[in-house]
C-alpha cells in the first residue's frame, strides 16, 4: 500500500480536485492522509464533507489546532501512515492518473528505497508550460548539492528499505531539500524516473523576491545541513545558480 501524505493549508480551491485526482489513480492500493495545518479558509470542513460523500475509508483527515508549517504537517502524516510506500503530494499540484502505478513498478524494478521522477511547470491553473525538469537516472549527495532537481510531489520512499525516522522533515527553511540531502548524505542513492508524471503549479508571484529567498535558503542549507565550508558552499552555489537559471528559461 502507498500512504499519500498531503499537507493542507488554505487549499479550499484545490482540495476537492486533489482528492478526486488520487481516487482516479490507476493504482488502487493507497491511503490518503490529509493533514490540515490550521487552515483559515474552511479546507478541513470541505475535506470532511467530501469524505462523507465518498464514503471511502482510505481517506483520512488529521486536523492540527495550531499552524506548524509543512514539515510538521508531513511528519504527522508520516507518523499516521500504514503503507509500505510513502508518497508526498502538495495540495495544489497535479499527478498523472498512472503516477503511482508507474513509480511503484519503477521502484520494484530498481530496488530503490528513494525515488523521484520528472515534472513540468504549470501556470496558476496547472496548465502545462512546456518547461520540464528531467530526472537523472541516479542522484547521490554530492550531485544533489548543485542541482535541486528533486520536487516534493514526485518523491516516494520504500519503508522496507529506508529508516522511517530519516524521512521525517526538519523544521528549517526548504525542509524538503534538507530532508533529501540528509538521506543522500547517509549513503542512500535516489533513483530518478525520467517520465513527466506531475505538474508543479506556480501562481504568479514576485520573481525577484522568490529568487532572493531561494538563494538565502540554499546558502543556509549548505552551511547548516550539508555542513560545508565557505569555499565548498561557494563552489556548489555557483553550480546551483546556473542550473536554477537554465531550468526556468
Amino acid at each position: 500500500m502507498v500512504s499519500i501524505v498531503v499537507p493542507v493549508y488554505n487549499a479550499a480551491k484545490y482540495i476537492e480536485d486533489t482528492i478526486a485526482m488520487v481516487c482516479n489513480q490507476t493504482y488502487k492500493d493507497w491511503e490518503l492522509i490529509l493533514v490540515d495545518d490550521a487552515s483559515r479558509d474552511g479546507s478541513a470542513d470541505l475535506i470532511e464533507e467530501y469524505i462523507r460523500e465518498l464514503q471511502d475509508e482510505r481517506i483520512r483527515l488529521i486536523r492540527k489546532e495550531v499552524n506548524g508549517g509543512a514539515a510538521a504537517a508531513r511528519n504527522s502524516g508520516i507518523d499516521a501512515s500504514a503503507g509500505r510506500y510513502i508518497a508526498f503530494l502538495d495540495a495544489d499540484d497535479v499527478w498523472e492518473m498512472d503516477k503511482l502505478e508507474k513509480q511503484i513498478a519503477f521502484m520494484e524494478k530498481t530496488g530503490a528505497a528513494f525515488s523521484f521522477h520528472s515534472y513540468e511547470f504549470g501556470d496558476e491553473k496547472a496548465r502545462p508550460t512546456g518547461k520540464i525538469v528531467h530526472a537523472p537516472a541516479t542522484l547521490n549527495f554530492r550531485q544533489a548539492l548543485s542541482r535541486t532537481v528533486i520536487f516534493t510531489s514526485t518523491v516516494m520512499f520504500d519503508t522496507e528499505n529506508i529508516d522511517m525516522e530519516i524521512i521525517h522533515m526538519p523544521m528549517v527553511p526548504s525542509e524538503d531539500t534538507a530532508t533529501w540531502w540528509r538521506i543522500l548524505k547517509s549513503g542512500i542513492t535516489a533513483y530518478g524516473l525520467d517520465e513527466n508524471l506531475t505538474i508543479y503549479r506556480r501562481p504568479p508571484k514576485s520573481l525577484s523576491s522568490n529568487k532572493l529567498i531561494a538563494m538565502e535558503r540554499i546558502w543556509f542549507l549548505y552551511r547548516n545541513i550539508a555542513n560545508l565550508s565557505v569555499l565548498e558552499s561557494l563552489f556548489y552555489f555557483g553550480g546551483w545558480a546556473v542550473r536554477a537559471t537554465l531550468r526556468r528559461l
